[in-house]
C-alpha cells in the first residue's frame, strides 16, 4: 500500500461574494517557483461558479486574489465556469473547464502566455444530444460497455431528449503524442482520449466521427467495485521514466449514495492507451470530517497536481467544500502501480 500523508485544509471559502459559498477543485501548476492554484469558485444565493486565484509557498497560501479571473459571459455558461485543469504546453498555458447553462454541461478552454491574462476559445465539445450519441454509440465496432447505453437512458429520462452529451473533465496531456494534441474526456462511465492536430478540428461532424467509434477511443472505464458508477479523470497526466501517471476519480454506488474516490493507473509513454498498471483499490477515500460533510458528502475530487523533490502532492476538492491537498512519494506510487498491471 502507498503512503497517502494529509497535508490538511488549503483554502476556504471567503468573504469575497464570488467564492463565499464554497472553494472546491482546483486546477494547479508550478511556474517560476510558485505554485499557481486556479480554482471553481460559488457565489452563495444561486449557486453560480466562475475561477478563482490563488498563490502558494509549498502549501500554505501566500497570495489570494479579491475577483475571478474568469467569469460567465456567454449564455451557454450563464450559470457556471466550472472544474478547472491547467497544462503548459510548447510556450502557452491551457486552462481547461466545464461551462453549465443550468442544463447542458460542455467543456470549454481559454489560453495564455503568462498565467495572468487568459482568452477564452470556446466550447470545444460537442454539442450532440444523448439521443443522437445513443445512435451513434450503436455502430462502434469496438463493443462498448453496456453502462454506456444505461446512462444515455437514465439521463434522457431525467432531462429530456433534448439535453446534450454531458462532458466533463477534459484537459490535454502536457506533451503531443505523435506530434498531436491528446485530448482527454469523459463520456459517462469512462474515460476517453482524442488525438488531433488543431483544436480547430473539434467540429460537430468530427465529434460524431469520435462517438461512432469510441470504443476505439477508450482510456480507461471502470472497472473495480470503488468505481461501480463511473470514473473521470483528475490531474491532467503527469510523465515519468516509467509511463504517464494518471489521478483520476472513481465514484462508488452504495445504498447510502455515492462515495467519490481518488484513483491512480499508469499509461505507455508512447500510447497512453495501454495500461501499464492500475490501483484495484483507491488511492485514498473521504476520511476527515471536511471530506464526509459539505455542500456534497463523502467526495474527494483530485484535479490539480504538483511534484517536487520527487514528493506528489495532490490537490482536491472536499466535499464540494473547500480545498485540502494530500501526499506521495512518486516512486513509491509508481512502483505500486508497476506492481498492478
Amino acid at each position: 500500500m502507498v503512503n497517502v500523508r494529509s497535508e490538511g485544509i488549503i483554502l476556504e471559502s471567503s468573504e469575497n461574494r464570488f467564492d463565499n459559498q464554497a472553494v472546491l477543485n482546483p486546477a494547479c501548476i508550478e511556474a517560476g517557483g510558485v505554485t499557481h492554484m486556479f480554482y471553481r469558485a460559488v457565489r452563495r444565493g444561486d449557486r453560480v461558479s466562475s475561477i478563482g486565484y490563488c498563490q502558494l509557498d509549498g502549501n500554505r497560501v501566500v497570495k489570494r486574489s479579491n475577483k475571478p479571473v474568469l467569469f460567465p459571459e456567454q449564455d451557454y455558461e450563464k450559470m457556471g465556469i466550472e472544474d478547472p485543469r491547467v497544462v503548459f504546453l510548447e510556450g502557452i498555458y491551457y486552462l481547461f473547464y466545464t461551462v453549465y447553462d443550468g442544463g447542458n454541461a460542455l467543456f470549454a478552454y481559454a489560453t495564455s502566455a503568462d498565467l495572468i491574462c487568459f482568452t477564452k476559445r470556446g466550447v470545444i465539445s460537442p454539442r450532440i444530444t444523448y439521443a443522437e450519441a445513443a445512435r451513434l454509440f450503436s455502430l462502434s465496432k469496438a463493443k462498448l460497455m453496456e453502462r454506456y447505453f444505461f446512462f444515455d437512458s437514465y439521463i434522457r429520462d431525467r432531462e429530456g431528449d433534448g439535453i446534450l452529451l454531458w462532458e466533463k473533465d477534459a484537459f490535454i496531456f502536457p506533451k503531443k503524442i505523435n506530434n498531436r494534441f491528446a485530448l482527454v474526456h469523459r463520456v459517462l462511465p469512462g474515460i476517453q482520449v482524442i488525438y488531433l492536430d488543431d483544436f480547430k478540428d473539434l467540429t460537430d461532424d468530427y465529434w460524431r466521427d469520435h462517438l461512432r467509434n469510441l470504443g476505439d477511443h477508450v482510456l480507461l472505464d471502470p472497472k473495480y467495485r470503488f468505481e461501480s458508477r463511473n470514473i473521470g479523470g483528475g490531474c491532467p497526466p503527469i510523465e515519468t521514466k516509467d509511463g504517464w501517471l494518471l489521478i483520476y476519480h472513481a465514484v462508488e454506488d452504495l445504498r447510502g449514495g455515492k462515495i467519490y474516490h481518488a484513483a491512480a493507473a499508469l499509461l505507455d509513454l508512447a500510447d497512453p492507451a495501454k495500461v501499464i498498471g492500475r490501483m484495484k483499490t483507491p488511492l485514498f477515500s473521504p476520511a476527515e470530517p471536511w471530506e464526509k460533510r459539505g455542500d456534497v458528502n463523502n467526495v474527494v475530487f483530485p484535479t490539480g497536481a504538483v511534484v517536487k523533490g520527487g514528493r506528489l502532492t495532490l490537490y482536491y476538492g472536499a466535499a464540494d467544500k473547500l480545498i485540502a491537498a494530500k501526499s506521495v512519494d512518486l516512486e513509491e506510487l509508481v512502483s505500486e502501480l508497476k506492481d498492478n498491471p
